[in-house]
């Protein structure tokens, strides 16, 4: 495997448009359903305004990637597109390789608006598709069906160099075999990366609330554990293997923007509900803007900006987020950098305990990265190093 821990992890900017046409059942993301036509250009004019207000705290950068996401980014004009991103070049600097992904669904996806985002800049585009049969579709909520999945996917792969599409899997009796196939149907469209997540039901979601009412049940741990293993097998048979836990790419294809998450890069988050890390003054800095996004609107176009908060990270903070988020990565993370940002290394005890049990190895003279035994069990194996 070649080593890349010694890479920029980059800089990256996040925009979140929070509307979405319905609510998923299982979702626990910041967004929010209108039933009224949003003001797209006055919320278009308040992300360049906060675009400008994190600019000036960032200072100059290049950026490496830019991901819109939320919510639903497709019910956004290309024109509305077009007006953030160029919003961001106005701000910092934007090579011309730069990847620039906006996330989709099936349902809202139009030859014309997929033409428009790739004339506005977009060269990457993530579809939500989640399942690929119609009975567990309904389930999640979905407001597309199989055939519009596919269709959304065959214009995606006309009219953008690179495409990713998520699927949700461990859903309710779903067996090792069924989603084996429904996995080796996935790959055969030709996506260059998939994001593979295990369903999970977080609290105050619906699913959350059926789960307590006993009228839900997702497979327990052992099966979640063997369907896992399946995806890992399939998706690395395949040419599309895992670098990071939940996601799979051709070589090269990897996301660059989720690389800077778990390279524990930095990143600025503008519009409701959006997160950002970066240095500021010598100092990582955690930002997060009002959710609600009329709210944040009026912050906006009254102060410039809709942070309603953050804090300052100290050195064993920064060095326990490096490990949460390095030890998700197939490559690892680079002992050196954990020990320039916490102050000491890691214990040697403790990484030959974990070895010993098969759950972390070593990468090269100054790596270490979690086994796929240990990928099953990673929060237990990022406790147990972080103490």
């Amino acid at each position: 495997m070649t080593e890349i821990l010694d890479r920029d992890p980059g800089f990256g900017i996040y925009v979140h448009w929070p509307f979405c046409a319905t609510k998923c059942p299982y979702c626990d993301f910041n967004s929010h359903v209108r039933h009224q036509p949003v003001d797209q250009v006055r919320f278009g004019a308040a992300f360049a305004r906060e675009l400008a207000t994190m600019r000036q705290r960032t200072g100059p950068r290049e950026v490496t990637s830019i991901f819109l996401g939320g919510g639903t980014p497709s019910l956004m004009d290309p024109g509305t597109v077009g007006g953030i991103l160029d919003a961001i070049a106005a701000e910092w600097t934007v090579p011309q390789n730069v990847e620039i992904t906006l996330e989709a669904n099936p349902s809202s996806v139009e030859a014309d608006r997929f033409r428009g985002y790739r004339m506005a800049g977009v060269n990457r585009v993530s579809l939500g598709v989640q399942a690929l049969n119609d009975k567990d579709l309904r389930f999640l909520g979905r407001l597309h069906d199989v055939s519009e999945a596919l269709h959304a996917i065959e214009l995606a792969r006309a009219n953008f160099p690179r495409l990713s599409f998520d699927l949700i899997y461990a859903r309710p009796g779903q067996t090792v075999e069924d989603w084996s196939q429904e996995l080796e149907r996935a790959i055969s469209y030709a996506a260059d990366h998939l994001s593979l997540y295990q369903l999970t039901i977080e609290q105050g979601t619906p699913f959350f609330a059926l789960r307590a009412a006993g009228k839900l049940s997702v497979p327990d741990v052992e099966q979640a554990a063997q369907l896992y293993e399946a995806t890992q097998a399939v998706t690395a048979a395949q040419g599309l293997p895992a670098y990071e836990i939940s996601n799979h790419a051709k070589p090269g294809a990897e996301s660059r923007h989720n690389l800077i998450y778990w390279r524990y890069g930095e990143y600025v988050g503008v519009g409701p509900g959006a997160h950002g890390r970066f240095i500021e003054n010598g100092q990582r800095i955690v930002t997060f803007t009002e959710r609600v996004p009329e709210t944040w609107l009026d912050l906006v176009e009254r102060k410039g900006q809709g942070v309603t908060g953050g804090e300052t990270l100290s050195r064993v903070e920064e060095a326990d987020e490096f490990l949460l988020m390095g030890l998700r990565l197939v490559e690892g993370i680079d002992l050196v950098r954990f020990e320039k940002l916490a102050g000491r290394p890691l214990e040697p005890r403790r990484i030959s305990a974990l070895r010993d049990e098969g759950l972390v190895e070593p990468v090269g003279n100054s790596g270490l990265r979690a086994t796929p035994a240990g990928m099953v069990v990673l929060d237990a194996v990022v406790a147990d190093l972080a103490r």
